[in-house]
């Protein structure tokens, strides 16, 4: 007599009935989350029980209204959207732009800008070589992020990409390496590269129309091919382009509700190829290109998503000390799950 083999059925536990809440408030059918259980190895009966449990549910209710009070303030980003459509797209470039033309027209606006004329007598633009830095400071331990090319989250995980070496053999590195991502010296490496890397900063011009005359900033240096993705930063920022072209892609941040933001400040939606069948909510979303130049400083706004992608060798110093209220962060939501 042949036996078969008893099926152990799923159990439901915390973490499914979190999947069901969670998909109900996003509008999801009840039948189809019960089809979904029962392909899952739930029993059809411990299924629909569990569905209705949460329709059921005063504590489901009460999230409902939470989730209404989203869509609200998401319909009210939508109106910016729509309006921003009937906009010319691209970033203007304004020639020495005067502060306070800057801050009326796109600091206190957020509105993003480049300008130029204002890196023209710039030190580092004809200093920064790699022989000058491989001969003035390769003797200093920097840190760099590596293995990034096999993390598609190395920015979110950058903690873990983490190594120190020095900066001669860095320089040397970036100088033969050809069109990579695997390695970058990034602003998650400032902590550790700001005392090595001290004297760079004063080859900056101050640009006392919109900094506060620290000199400071975080030093990005690395090969084409090197990406930053899609992320929204929580302060105001400059990229002072040194050496090398950029290509940045821009996305307002009314438009985060079609973001798939759903940790901290990235997303999953890559800038090379935005594939709108997996994220079906990018295809109305408009995207602003532009090439960032060298001896060009591009504002990027508090909450605009970017995406970073090195053209070339690239040296870039972004700052955030401007001379206006620049804490945004504070504010930012403790926990980084949404």
């Amino acid at each position: 007599m042949m036996r078969h083999a008893t099926v152990t059925p799923v159990a439901v536990n915390d973490a499914w009935r979190t999947w069901i809440a969670e998909n109900l408030m996003l509008g999801g059918r009840p039948e189809g989350l019960v089809g979904v259980l029962i392909q899952s190895g739930i029993s059809e009966q411990d299924a629909l029980a569990e569905v209705d449990a949460a329709l059921r549910s005063p504590y489901l209710k009460g999230a409902s209204r939470l989730r209404s009070r989203l869509a609200k303030r998401d319909w009210v980003l939508g109106i910016q959207s729509r309006l921003n459509r009937l906009a010319p797209t691209g970033v203007p470039r304004r020639k020495r732009l005067s502060g306070a033309a800057f801050l009326e027209e796109h600091y206190r606006r957020n509105q993003p800008v480049i300008i130029t004329g204002m890196l023209d007598d710039c030190v580092a633009r004809t200093k920064w070589t790699l022989d000058y830095l491989s001969a003035h400071l390769g003797d200093r331990e920097v840190e760099v992020q590596f293995g990034r090319d096999a993390d598609p989250n190395c920015e979110l995980n950058s903690q873990a990409h983490k190594r120190r070496m020095p900066f001669g053999e860095y320089v040397e590195l970036v100088r033969a390496s050809g069109r990579t991502n695997d390695f970058y010296m990034t602003a998650n490496n400032d902590e550790s590269n700001r005392e090595a890397l001290r004297e760079l900063m004063a080859d900056l011009p101050p640009l006392a129309d919109y900094l506060n005359g620290e000199r400071r900033g975080f030093f990005w240096f690395g090969p084409a091919g090197t990406l930053t993705p899609f992320h929204h930063d929580l302060t105001n920022n400059f990229m002072i382009q040194i050496a090398g072209r950029k290509r940045v892609r821009l996305i307002a941040p009314c438009d985060i509700p079609h973001l798939y933001n759903q940790r901290h400040c990235f997303t999953p939606v890559d800038g090379r190829a935005i594939d709108v069948q997996r994220f079906p909510m990018m295809a109305n979303v408009p995207v602003i290109d532009c090439e960032l130049a060298p001896g060009e400083i591009l504002f990027l706004p508090v909450g605009w998503w970017h995406f970073v992608e090195a053209l070339d060798i690239t040296i870039t110093i972004s700052t955030t000390h401007f001379r206006w209220d620049n804490d945004f962060y504070s504010d930012y939501p403790a926990n980084h799950d949404f």
